[in-house]
This record gives structure tokens, sequence and C-alpha cells, in this order.
């Protein structure tokens, strides 16, 4: 019997809504983390203080978590035979019996209130309505003699996965209950209030920020913010937009210096995200002058500094900011700080300069992941990569003194870091040889040494063969010999898709689709050609004017009426098919800008969105290749001696 279980498609219950993902339980306690990436929950066997179950309607059975530091998690999505095997692992292992709870599903709404940690739950007789957590708890008010009202944080996250969220609930608590025994200057709903105000940290002054850092530079979302810390969120205060953000959606603080420069980024990750219109922003991304100091005194009761922050925080701190900011927020939020780790630059940095898309920042490989910042901010987890593949830089033979390196994720989606100086390639190699990420290296050699030779090109030998060069030899081979102007879908066609996966190779795709990387191919081609010291490549001819310079003789190939049509992306039939609407929604809309429109939707579209389209396109692709190989390789055809003569 293995120590322990794992489950796949296990949802974890919050504010944000329902998220699914991988739980284990052991021996050693419970580690749920987010399918995609995200949000991870560890929590040890020896912080469990109860297990219960409930049968939850639709989504099989709950499995309740409660721990020392009054945190209680919702595992949803068990099936009956799965509670049986539980049961008797917790009794075995944890030596713990789950308590059986019962769902009230009656809709009345007089019953007894429980407090138990910050968890309010609300039970109807002996089974339980409803339950909150007081974590989430903004404020109460005590409204006439028997009536209080509590308030929920509202926040740019919590909710962001739901249409409706729980913005307030009241509870009427008459003179005669004898749960909370009150007097006649204290009638029982003030006791009530009181109580839920000392259970969720809510007093009078809980407006008021613990501390407040003026004038912040952010990234993303760009502007510059005063940060408000306080007990239970944070809030950005900037000229044009404001975020309140609740602790509980912080996974993740990174600490990381910029080398050879004057600032530090602090990162905030986020699940659920913050909102702007239609952007979300996993990650906030700070900018801190590296030797700014600041002197803050923190505004918490001596109550809490002696119980909740005891040994954690201080009642005044003078130091750099970046140092003083993480270390507050570290202690308000919970959430861990990571910092760089053994790798270091060829300029003994912690990063190296690198580009992502069109945007030129710095890559972090950590210790357990890289992330490249500052936008667009990209956090890629070592668990989540396939493999990665170090290539010669894409300019070819005249800009030698840079190399790319792709990220595979096991999910098939790439990163290609560009632009990364030659200098960083042994680091790089060596740092990731030492996780145990899977190398696949262009060269074919075991090595760094090897490696070396086929991605920086020092090989001196003038017969080495460039394999990133070989693969774009490869795939223009497979492509049809049309120009590129013949490339043609429809006749308000703007363009490739910007995420066209249609092609062999993605890697060399560049972003603006199908037509761009034909273009590539051709341009590679044409500076390898011009580099190369050992002639031309075939149908390539030069010609030699008056001044002895040489030049390419480009010769326009007539387009042949009896070819294939090529074949469509997944972009392309989704463009065909939403084109007209947008005119429609867009009255007026100018011709270039249909393209922009269609291109932004497609980008904000779920994979499952796009799997109709993308799947009319393997078909297309199947199409197209069956009929270029029939044009390509024409079949002599049968003449049968008993049809009507030829020589009319």
């Amino acid at each position: 019997m293995t120590d322990g279980h794992s489950f796949n498609n296990i949802s974890l219950s919050g504010r944000g809504g329902t998220n699914p993902g991988l739980l284990k339980i052991n021996s050693g306690g419970i580690q749920w983390k987010k399918q995609g990436g995200g949000k991870a929950v560890e929590v040890d066997k020896s912080d469990i203080v109860g297990v219960s179950w409930m049968k939850v309607p639709k989504t099989n059975n709950q499995l309740g978590v409660k721990t020392k530091d009054g945190l209680y998690y919702k595992f949803i999505g068990f099936r009956d035979q799965d509670v049986a095997s539980l049961t008797s692992f917790f009794q075995s292992s944890y030596g713990t019996t789950p308590e059986d709870k019962q769902l009230s599903v009656s809709g009345r709404n007089w019953g007894e209130v429980h407090l138990n940690g910050n968890t309010l739950t609300f039970s109807v007789g002996a089974k339980q309505a409803f339950e909150v957590s007081l974590a989430d708890v903004s404020q109460t008010q005590l409204q006439g003699k028997n009536d209080v009202i509590l308030e929920f944080h509202v926040d740019d996250t919590a909710g962001a996965n739901e249409k409706d969220s729980l913005m307030e609930i009241g509870f009427h608590i008459p003179n005669s209950n004898t749960q909370f025994v009150g007097d006649e200057n204290r009638p029982p709903a003030q006791v009530f209030n009181d109580e839920i105000k000392l259970m969720a940290d809510v007093t009078a002054g809980a407006e008021e920020a613990v501390v407040t850092f003026e004038s912040i530079a952010i990234l993303t979302p760009r502007g510059r913010y005063s940060v408000e810390l306080h007990l239970s969120f944070l809030r950005l205060l900037g000229q044009a937009n404001d975020f309140k953000i609740q602790y509980s959606s912080v996974v993740r603080l990174f600490l990381l210096p910029k080398s050879n420069q004057p600032h530090t980024f602090v990162v905030i990750s986020l699940d659920p995200p913050i909102r702007k219109g239609q952007t979300m922003y996993p990650h906030i991304v700070m900018q801190f002058e590296t030797d700014a100091v600041v002197e803050s005194e923190l505004s918490i009761s001596n109550d809490l500094m002696n119980t909740k922050f005891k040994d954690k925080l201080e009642r005044s701190y003078k130091g750099l900011i970046h140092e003083v900011f993480t270390t507050v927020l570290r202690w308000l939020s919970g959430a861990k700080i990571t910092k760089p780790g053994k790798f270091r630059s060829a300029q003994d940095g912690f990063a190296v300069k690198s580009s992502l898309k069109a945007e030129d920042g710095v890559l972090y490989p950590l210790e357990k992941g890289f992330f490249f910042l500052p936008k667009p901010p990209t956090l890629i987890l070592h668990d989540e990569i396939d493999y990665v593949e170090f290539e010669r830089h894409a300019a070819g033979g005249s800009n030698m003194h840079y190399f790319d390196l792709l990220i595979k994720l096991k999910t098939d989606h790439e990163h290609l870091f560009r632009n990364i100086q030659r200098n960083e390639y042994h680091n790089l190699y060596s740092f990731i040889s030492s996780k145990g990420l899977k190398i696949m290296n262009l060269g074919g050699a075991g090595s760094a040494d090897g490696g070396v030779a086929a991605v920086l090109g020092d090989n001196d030998d003038d017969d080495a063969v460039d394999p990133h060069l070989e693969r774009i030899r490869n795939q223009a081979a497979d492509e049809s010999d049309e120009e590129d102007e013949d490339f043609v879908v429809g006749e308000d066609d703007d363009g490739g898709s910007p995420t066209d996966d249609s092609g062999e190779d993605d890697s060399d795709a560049s972003e603006g689709g199908g037509g761009e990387k034909e273009k590539s191919i051709k341009k590679e081609l044409k500076r390898e050609a011009s580099s190369s010291s050992k002639g031309l490549p075939p149908k390539k001819k030069m010609l030699v004017t008056d001044e002895g310079s040489s030049k390419k003789k480009k010769q326009k190939k007539k387009k042949d009426p009896n070819a294939p049509k090529r074949a469509m992306s997944g972009f392309m039939f989704f463009s065909q098919m939403e084109r007209d609407n947008i005119k429609k929604e867009h009255p007026g809309i100018a011709f270039g800008e249909v393209g922009k429109v269609l291109g932004d939707k497609w980008r904000q579209m779920s994979a499952e969105e796009k799997e109709p389209y993308e799947a009319k396109a393997q078909v297309d692709k199947q199409r197209y290749k069956d009929e270029i190989s029939d044009y390509k390789n024409p079949q002599p055809m049968n003449v049968d001696s008993g049809n009507e003569s030829d020589s009319s």
C-alpha cells in the first residue's frame, strides 16, 4: 500500500470561486496545487486540528480541514468510495476520525450560530445551513438593539471568477437569546457583535492603514500609487485607478534586485488576479529605489502586537524601503518571499538580459522557476516545463554575439527568450542542468562545450552545419513554392493569426502568423546565404555591378493557377466567421482595425473556445498536404483502349 492518496480533479472553494487542482494526502500532510499553476496550499499534519466530511449537491463530497491558525480549507469533488478510503487513512495515519456533517436544505432562516476559530457556522437543527470565514468580514454594524450586519470585503480579486459575490449578511438576535447572554445595558445582539469584532480582528480603527508607502512606481498596472497595508488587505491608490486586494489572494512575494541598476523589483503574485478593463494582472510589479531609506511606525493595537504578530513584526522600522515593505507585507498577508538563488550571470547579477515577444527585460533563473520582468511579467515553474532548447540567434551569422532560449511547457505552450548575450551561455546551461531539466541541444552534443559550437557558432570549420538554419530549410522545403503575395485567404483578410500554430514547428513562427512566418524563413535563408563562404544555395544567382558590389537577382515566379490552395490556420477560420460581426459591432471601423480587433479577440479566447477552429485547420492542413503531394508528383494517366479515339 502506498503512503498516501492522490486525486486529479479536486476543487478548492473560496471567495475567488472554485478552482480545480491536484490534491495529495499523505502521512506528512496535505498538498493542493491549482491546475495550470498559481495558488498552492500546503498543510502540515501537525497543524491540522479537525477534519470533516459533508455531502454537497452536484459536487459529490466536501472535505473540510481546519488548522491551528484558524484557517479552514474546503476541498470539493470526492466520490463516495474516496470518502471510505480516506476516512480509514485519517484514522490510521492521523489518529483522528473525520466528523460527518449534514447539510440543511430546508431553507429555514432560524437557527444557531457557532463561532469556531475564524469560521462562523449557522445551523438549523443539527444540520449546517452555511458557513463564512470571519477573515472576509470588513466591518460589523449594530442596527437597533437586535440586528447585526456583517459587511464583507469588496476588492478587485475576490469573486473575480464568479458572477455574484457575498456583500453583506444580517442576523437578528432577540432579547430572549440564551446563547449570547447580556444584560439591560448590553443586549445579546451587542454581545454577538463584540465577539465577531474580536474573532475577525474588526475594530473601530480597522479602516486605518497599518503603514502607507507614498508614490511607489508600479510597472504593471502602470502608474504611481500610494500603497496602504491594512490588517486584512492592501490598497493601491492612484490618480486614475484604485485597487483593493484581499491578502487571501496573495500567492507569493518576489524580491528581485536588478544588477548594476539602482532599482529593485518587488512582485506580488495574485490568484485570482486583479482586473483593469478587459486586462487581467496576475502579477503586480513594483520598482523601488534600491538605496532609498524609509522610517515607518506601524499602527497596530498592543493586543495584536502581543498575540497575532508577536515575534513577527516590530513596532517601528528604519531601513531600505523594499526590505521594510516586503517584511511588513509578508507577515500581514502570510505569503512567503522568494529571493534570487544560486544563479549568477556573467556580470555577477541575478538575471540575464533578454526579450520576450516585443518587450525587452531581464530573465531571473530562480530555484523553482524562471521569472521574466518587467512586462509581460511571466512566471514559469520548473515542474511545468517539458524541455528547454538553446537556439542560435534568429539574426544568423551577422549577429552571433547572442543566442535564444526556448522553454517548452508540458501544455505545449512555448516561451522564446531572445537576444541573450553569448557570455551567459555556460552559466545558464550549468544552472538548467543542475535543476534536472531536459535540454534539447540543437548540436546533438551532450555537454555545454559541445553545445556552444552549435548555438554560438564557435566552430571555425566552414563545413559545420547550423542546425537552426537546417531546420528552417526543411520547413521551407515543406511549404509551397508560391510567392508570399499569393498567400491570400479572402478578399478582406488582414493576415495570419497572432498565435498561429498550424505550422510544423512553432518555435520559428513570428507573432504575425502564417504569412509573417514565411517571410521570416525567406529572410533567414537570405542572411545565411550572404554570410556563407561556400557558395550560394541552388537557384540563387549573383548580379555583379560596375561598382564591384554583388546583389542577388530577384526572380519572381509566375503563379500556377492549378496549384492547390494553401491550408488555413484556426485564426483564419475564426476571422472568416467573425469578420462580419466585428463590422456590425463597430460601424464605420477602418479596414486596418478589423484585423486588430480580431487578433485581440482571438488572444482572449480559451483553448476550448478555439478548439472548433483549430480542428478545421487540422483538416485543411491534411487536405493541402495531400493535394500538394499530388500536384508535385502527378501520376501518369491510364488510357483505356476501349475509349474513343484521341486523334480528334
